[in-house]
């Protein structure tokens, strides 16, 4: 959306603006010195669950996962809430006690904020962090060859929806809120150690909508294996019942042009790679002969992970539905 609004500003200005308006990435980076560079993004969106504490940590881990996406750590928070003048204090309490403890965990102190007044709550953080400019993880920087692995499984989306329509199972919705409120830091701290360079994390605009965005910023093609995406458990039931986000058939139609599919794709699954995701896992690059040592530093740090693609010459995401159908996690 600022793309262009670059010329609005002097060169003594931008000169040490590594990401931001004209390299649209998860946050915004400014170089402080050869070592170290300033992350700075916010994020912020209505409840997705029904209990206050849970949406205050998921809201939270969206947003610090911004800084994880980019190779660096949090440091400092601020809340930005909006709610409603009849909400108990109770509740506005424990959204942004929610917040809190997961900026803790994170190693981020949150430092005060702003709330506002509307008819519908909305909670989430503005965040800065650090990180050494030359371990910058960023959506371009992938090479045909590398291997795409992530590191959370897909169906926040369809069974937060399936919740809000009181379809979905408390150990469905359980499951789901403990991957949402998962920080990506460990796995952020593996990508870092081995070298990754390219990387983003999967949350509104889905599985396809992030990977495009990998591969119209590196200028390649990202072949994506769906047998070998990782599932939520409940996930694909609850897309067979048709519970889905207006987002999945939005993102479906938007995306097309630039998807490409191989094979007879399962139209569940299939919803589901261009289904929004909240607070979803990393999306990373990695070269090849980095993989294995990638794996062994993401099990050290307690992290599953999957292979589900390949970095190829040209331009796009391809769904293929006839490779990789064995779906082992790696991690």
């Amino acid at each position: 959306m600022l793309q262009g609004f670059s010329a609005l500003f002097p060169p003594e200005l931008t000169r040490d603006l590594l990401v931001g308006l004209d390299e649209p990435d998860d946050a915004a980076v400014y170089r402080l010195d050869e070592k170290r560079a300033l992350i700075f993004t916010a994020d912020y969106f209505p409840p997705v669950v029904d209990d206050p504490g849970a949406y205050g940590a998921i809201a939270a881990t969206n947003a610090l996962n911004d800084v994880f996406a980019m190779g660096g750590h949090p440091v400092l928070a601020l809340n930005l809430a909006c709610f409603p003048d009849d909400m108990p204090t109770d509740v506005a309490r424990a959204i942004l006690w929610g917040g809190a403890t997961k900026a803790r965990e994170a190693g981020a102190v949150v430092a005060g904020g702003h709330t506002t007044r509307g008819e519908e709550p909305t909670y989430g953080l503005a965040v800065i962090g650090f990180v050494d400019p030359a371990r910058l993880i960023r959506k371009g920087g992938a090479r045909p060859g590398d291997r795409i692995l992530l590191s959370k499984p897909l169906g926040s989306g369809v069974v937060t929806t399936a919740g809000k329509n009181q379809a979905a199972s408390p150990e469905v919705l359980e499951a789901a809120i403990a991957s949402m409120t998962r920080l990506n830091g460990a796995f952020a701290k593996a990508a870092v150690e081995v070298g990754v360079q390219s990387g983003t994390d999967v949350t509104g605009f889905g599985l396809v909508g992030h990977a495009l965005e990998i591969a119209t910023a590196s200028r390649v093609a990202l072949r994506l294996y769906p047998s070998r995406v990782p599932l939520l458990p409940g996930a694909e039931a609850c897309g067979q019942d048709g519970h889905f986000p207006g987002g999945a058939a939005t993102h479906g139609a938007h995306f097309a042009a630039h998807v490409r599919e191989t094979g007879g794709l399962d139209s569940v699954r299939r919803r589901l790679m261009f289904s929004p995701e909240t607070a979803g896992g990393l999306l990373v690059a990695v070269p090849a002969e980095r993989v294995t040592a990638f794996v062994a530093a993401s099990q050290a740090e307690g992290h599953d992970v999957w292979e589900i693609g390949l970095v190829v010459p040209g331009t796009g995401v391809e769904l293929d539905a006839f490779s990789g159908n064995q779906s082992p996690s790696v991690g």
